[in-house]
């Protein structure tokens, strides 16, 4: 499914796919953040980290009236604070959708489906 943007010339469509790459490229950019997760653990493999090529199966993109809301599944280092990571991943998320493709994501849902000890 894709996303579309009126403008006055047309209709634009974003692929999920691309949305996602963007999400997960500014997810994985943030302090604390080990990688992205997938969202059905038990499917994919619980200890897996999914790399760039795999970064839609931790992000889920919903188109909205006003926007798109998105939900991110994180992997974060152990004795990271949780809450201030999450929110950092929220803004630039946000910031990264507005930039590069001119979307404003109206929710960011940020999803810890993990601790890793950094340097395993």
């Amino acid at each position: 499914m894709a996303v579309k943007i009126q403008t006055p010339s047309g209709i634009i469509e974003i692929e999920n796919e691309v949305i996602a790459t963007i999400v997960g490229g500014a997810a994985t950019d943030n302090y604390g953040v080990v990688g992205m997760a997938s969202q059905n653990p038990l499917r994919d493999g619980v200890n897996q980290i999914l790399n760039k090529d795999n970064f839609s199966k931790g992000v889920i993109v919903r188109q909205q009236d006003n926007g798109v809301a998105v939900d991110v599944h994180v992997v974060v280092g152990y004795g990271m604070k949780i809450s201030e990571i999450s929110k950092s991943v929220q803004a630039r998320v946000k910031n990264d959708l507005n930039v590069m493709l001119g979307i404003i994501a109206t929710e960011v849902n940020v999803t810890v489906q993990g601790v890793r000890v950094l340097g395993d």
